[in-house]
């Protein structure tokens, strides 16, 4: 375990954090942001997510020694690609606006230069994440948008594709 400050801390993410994973996926507030809908949806990306931890790809975060939001890099297998990496981040609602988005984004970066040896990081946000902002104010950029990517009780939101070397 890493401290990053006198609240939060950072470990590699353990099996046991799938459960977490769940439940915050679960949190129809923070699932409106991800593309899965249902709960076979929910525990496949689990599988995927929890997949590359194994690798060492994923961080999680812990405010006052209780975990509260987990980092993860999609490893690339094909050498012309791998200096890039999707990642995905979430943050427990309970614990947003303490600066725990901001330590795993910085400590996703870390991991993803210094043992990955990744230059370039994206990721997807949709329309109306407040979490955008926080990217923004990280360095990341917008480079391209896709108009109608979700569609969700008839509404459709554009997808942000945003990125950042490092």
């Amino acid at each position: 375990m890493k401290k990053i400050t006198d609240e939060i801390s950072i470990r590699p993410v353990e099996d046991g954090d799938a459960i977490l994973l769940k439940k915050w996926l679960n949190d129809p507030k923070i699932l409106c942001w991800f593309p899965m809908i249902n709960e076979i949806e929910i525990d496949d990306s689990i599988r995927i997510w929890m997949s590359y931890s194994k690798m060492g790809a994923g961080i999680t975060a812990l405010y006052n020694g209780k975990p509260c939001g987990m980092f993860n890099l999609y490893i690339q297998p094909f050498k012309k690609i791998a200096h890039n990496s999707l990642f995905s981040i979430i943050v427990d609602e309970e614990c947003r606006g303490r600066g725990v988005g901001k330590v795993l984004i910085e400590e996703g970066q870390k991991l993803a230069k210094d043992v990955f040896n990744i230059s370039l990081l994206l990721l997807e946000v949709y329309e109306g994440n407040p979490a955008r902002r926080l990217y923004e104010r990280m360095g990341f950029s917008c480079y391209a948008e896709q108009k109608h990517y979700v569609k969700e009780d008839g509404k459709y939101l554009s997808k942000f594709f945003m990125q950042k070397k490092i």
